[in-house]
C-alpha cells in the first residue's frame, strides 16, 4: 500500500480539516482550466486559427510545465506544499481573465503557458499533501481527491458550456471564475497540515532497496527505470485525458457540425464517467488487481473512441469520450502515487520528477494532432489516442508489485489497497 501510518481510532480535527482543505485544492484545480474548455472553438474562430496554430497553442500548457515543473520539488521543500500549491492556484486564476481576451495566437499561447507552469507546480503540491493528510489518515483517501478533481471538472465545463451558449461575455465569465477559486483558496490555506511535509525531510526520505545499484546522484537504478515507465504511462494518460478538453469541443463543431452547447458535452462526459471510475476504481482494484483493471481500462478507452470515430454523430461522441474516461479514470492517479513512493526518491521529489517527465513526453500531441488535422481531418488526427491507449495496456504491467520494491505496493494504495498491485493528475 500507499505509505499510510495504520493509526487506531479516529482522524483528529487538524487531519479531518486539512482533508477538507485538500478537497478544495482538488476541487479549484478541476474547476478552472475546464472553463475554458467550451470556449475553445469560438477563440478558434474569432482569431482565425488553424487546427494546428490552435494544436500549438494548446501544448504551450504542457512546454510550460517542462520548463518550469523540476522547480516544484525544491519549492515544496523549501515553502511546504500547502503553500505551494495555494499560491499556484490563486496565479492560476488570475491567468484565467487572460485567457479570454487574448488578441492574437502568441497572447493566448503565452496565457496557456503560464496556465500549464502553474498548474505543474499546485499538481505536484496538491498531490503531496494529499498523500500526507492520508498518512495522518492511516487509509486510502488520495483516490477520493482525485474523484472530486472530476468532479469539479464536469461542473466546471457544464459552466461554461452554459456561458458560452448563452452568450455571456467570456471576460466576464471567467474572471467571476477566477474570483471565486481564489477566494477559495485562500479560506482553505489556514487548514492545511502546517509545518514540513515529512517525505521532504531527508532523514525521512524513502530508503532505497537492500543491494540495489546506485546512479551517482544516490537513486538506485531499478528507481530510475521504473520512474522511467511510470513517467511514459502517465504520458499516455495524460494525452488521452487531454484529448477531451483540447479537441473534444473542436470536434463536435468543425467535424460534427454540433451547436455550440453540445459542444462541451464530451469533455463533460468523459470527466462525468472519470469520476465514477474513481469512486468504484478501489473496489475495482481489490477484486481483480491493478495490473488488470488498468490493462481493460486502457482498452476501454480506445475503443470508446475508435467507436466514436467510426460513427462520426454527436451522440455517439459524447457517449465515446465517456467511455474513454470511465477507462482512463484510474491511470493518472495510479503512477502518481506510485511514483511517490519509488525507493530512494523523497515522496515530492517523485512526483514531480513523474510528472515533468510526463509532460515532456505528451508535449507534442496536441500539435501533432493539429497537423494531421489541417492535412487530412481531425478525426483522423484523434486516431492517435487509440493508439496511446493500447501503449498503457502494455505498460500497465509496470503496476504489478514486483515491479519497483515499494512502488509496486503504492499503486494499491491509491488504487485501493489492493491486495494483488498497482496505482494512478487532477490534470488529475
Amino acid at each position: 500500500m500507499v505509505a499510510v501510518d495504520r493509526r487506531s481510532g479516529a482522524p483528529d480535527t487538524t487531519a479531518r480539516r486539512a482533508r477538507l482543505a485538500v478537497a478544495v485544492l482538488f476541487l479549484a484545480n478541476g474547476f478552472s482550466y475546464a472553463n475554458i474548455v467550451p470556449w475553445l472553438p469560438t477563440i478558434k474562430a474569432e482569431l482565425e486559427l488553424s487546427n494546428a496554430a490552435l494544436g500549438t497553442a494548446i501544448g504551450a500548457m504542457p512546454l510550460g510545465a517542462l520548463l518550469t515543473g523540476m522547480l516544484a520539488g525544491p519549492l515544496i521543500a523549501r515553502f511546504g506544499s500547502g503553500r505551494v500549491a495555494v499560491a499556484s492556484g490563486v496565479l492560476i486564476a488570475a491567468v484565467l481573465p487572460l485567457v479570454a481576451i487574448a488578441p492574437a495566437w502568441w497572447a493566448l499561447a503565452l496565457s496557456l503557458f503560464a496556465v500549464g507552469w502553474l498548474d505543474a507546480w499546485m499538481d505536484s503540491a496538491m498531490n503531496t499533501h494529499g498523500l500526507r493528510v492520508q498518512r495522518r489518515y492511516g487509509r486510502t483517501i488520495i483516490n477520493a481527491f482525485h474523484g472530486l478533481w472530476s468532479v469539479a471538472a464536469v461542473a466546471g465545463g457544464l459552466v461554461g458550456s452554459t456561458m458560452a451558449g448563452w452568450g455571456v461575455p467570456r471576460p466576464a465569465h471567467l474572471l467571476g471564475v477566477a474570483v471565486l477559486i481564489a477566494v477559495a483558496l485562500l479560506v482553505s490555506a489556514r487548514f492545511l497540515l502546517p509545518g514540513r511535509d515529512r517525505d521532504d525531510d531527508p532523514a525521512e526520505a524513502h530508503e532505497a532497496p537492500a543491494g540495489g545499484r546506485r546512479r551517482g546522484w544516490g537513486v538506485p537504478a531499478r528507481s530510475v527505470g521504473l520512474l522511467l515507465v511510470l513517467s511514459v504511462f502517465l504520458m499516455m494518460a495524460g494525452a488521452i485525458e487531454d484529448s477531451a478538453a483540447s479537441w473534444g469541443a473542436v470536434y463536435m463543431r468543425d467535424e460534427l457540425a454540433a451547436p455550440l452547447l453540445m459542444a462541451g458535452l464530451p469533455f463533460v462526459a468523459c470527466q462525468a464517467m472519470m469520476t465514477l471510475g474513481r469512486i468504484v476504481g478501489d473496489r475495482v482494484t481489490d477484486r481483480f488487481g491493478a495490473v488488470a483493471v488498468a490493462r481493460a481500462g486502457a482498452l476501454l478507452s480506445g475503443a470508446g473512441l475508435s467507436a466514436a470515430l467510426l460513427l462520426s454523430e454527436p451522440i455517439a461522441a459524447v457517449v465515446g469520450f465517456g467511455a474513454m474516461g470511465l477507462g482512463v479514470s484510474i491511470l493518472f492517479p495510479l503512477a502518481l502515487a506510485a511514483a511517490g513512493e519509488i525507493p530512494g526518491l523523497r515522496g515530492g521529489h517523485g512526483v514531480a520528477l513523474a510528472a515533468w517527465l510526463a509532460r515532456a513526453g505528451f508535449l507534442g500531441v496536441p500539435p501533432l494532432i493539429g497537423v494531421v488535422a489541417d492535412a487530412a481531418s481531425l478525426t483522423a488526427g484523434l486516431w492517435m489516442i487509440p493508439a496511446a491507449c493500447l501503449v498503457a495496456a502494455v505498460l500497465a504491467g509496470s503496476l504489478r508489485p514486483g515491479a519497483g520494491a515499494r512502488a509496486g505496493a503504492a499503486a494499491d494504495g491509491v488504487s485501493g489497497a489492493s491486495g494483488g498491485a498497482g496505482r494512478g493528475p487532477g490534470s488529475r
